[in-house]
């Protein structure tokens, strides 16, 4: 094949593929609108717009990691309105997501992994500010879907499946998560924990990055001291980052990547929008976490 033969091919190739992505979010959005039709012909009331909510983060592929995590979820749901707005750091903004939105009702879901600061007062507050009508829900964990995440991502890493028992004696995680203050944060990433060491049959100590105890290294020794020194991090974070980074260098053996755009993440996200379809408005937000 000839070098022009090839560059025709490529561009074709190309133009294909963005056609093939044109005509799929055309459909996308008829079967959406399609669906608000009834069967009497009249129009059914729109849904809540899907607000996910995340940090926000110097690290350029927190940005777009989350972006293509949002598109999983529009994959899963066409013509559900999906939205992401940061607490900080990241455009959009949380308040100039929800400004955008006029008067269209608002389901806010964090891209959280437990309860803390950012979920019972900074979403609320941008909430409340914007005054749109919006309802929040609770932090994305604990739930089994962030452990079959967990899971899934230290078996890429190269965690064995089936082990024996000579091995397993010597084997341990740490649930390396970013810390808080708040004390129902440590109780949310211990049940996790607890959770995950019940799917992999070893013990599975939470540890954190900043601001809560113990750290990734206190945690290691520990876990040392008692003869587990086959040590795996399980990396307990959204997106690339500082954090993760640093935790996962720490790792003697093996480290996961974040939980990312792994297909339980999205999965998650429309579970919780979904309890908050089912949740009374006067409902506190920490009700829909369970």
């Amino acid at each position: 094949m000839t070098a022009s033969n090839l560059l025709h091919d490529e561009s074709t190739t190309a133009h294909l593929d963005s056609t093939a992505h044109l005509m799929n979010r055309i459909s996308s959005q008829l079967a959406g609108r399609l669906g608000l039709i009834g069967l009497d012909g009249r129009r059914r009331p729109e849904p809540p717009a899907l607000v996910v909510v995340a940090h926000g983060s110097r690290d350029p592929r927190a940005l777009s990691t989350v972006s293509a995590l949002l598109d999983k979820v529009r994959a899963l749901r066409p013509g559900l309105p999906v939205h992401l707005g940061h607490i900080e750091l990241n455009e959009p903004l949380l308040p100039d997501t929800l400004t955008a939105l006029g008067d269209r009702e608002a389901i806010l879901v964090p891209l959280l992994l437990s309860r803390g600061y950012h979920i019972k007062r900074d979403i609320p507050e941008m909430a409340a500010e914007s005054q749109v009508r919006a309802r929040v829900a609770g932090a994305l964990g604990p739930h089994p879907l962030l452990v079959e995440a967990l899971y899934s991502r230290l078996v890429e890493a190269g965690w064995r499946t089936r082990m024996d028992e000579p091995t397993r004696r010597e084997s341990a995680v740490i649930l390396a998560a970013a810390g808080s203050r708040d004390p129902e944060s440590k109780v949310d990433t211990s049940h996790t924990a607890h959770l995950l060491a019940n799917r992999l049959g070893v013990p599975v100590i939470p540890a954190y990055a900043t601001t809560a105890t113990p750290t990734v290294e206190d945690a290691l020794a520990d876990l040392a001291a008692r003869g587990r020194t086959r040590v795996a991090i399980a990396s307990y974070f959204t997106a690339p980052g500082r954090f993760a980074r640093e935790c996962a260098e720490a790792a003697p053996w093996l480290a996961s990547a974040p939980l990312g755009t792994h297909p339980a993440m999205a999965r998650l996200l429309l579970h919780r929008y979904d309890q908050m379809l089912r949740t009374p408005v006067t409902a506190a937000p920490e009700l829909a976490s369970a």
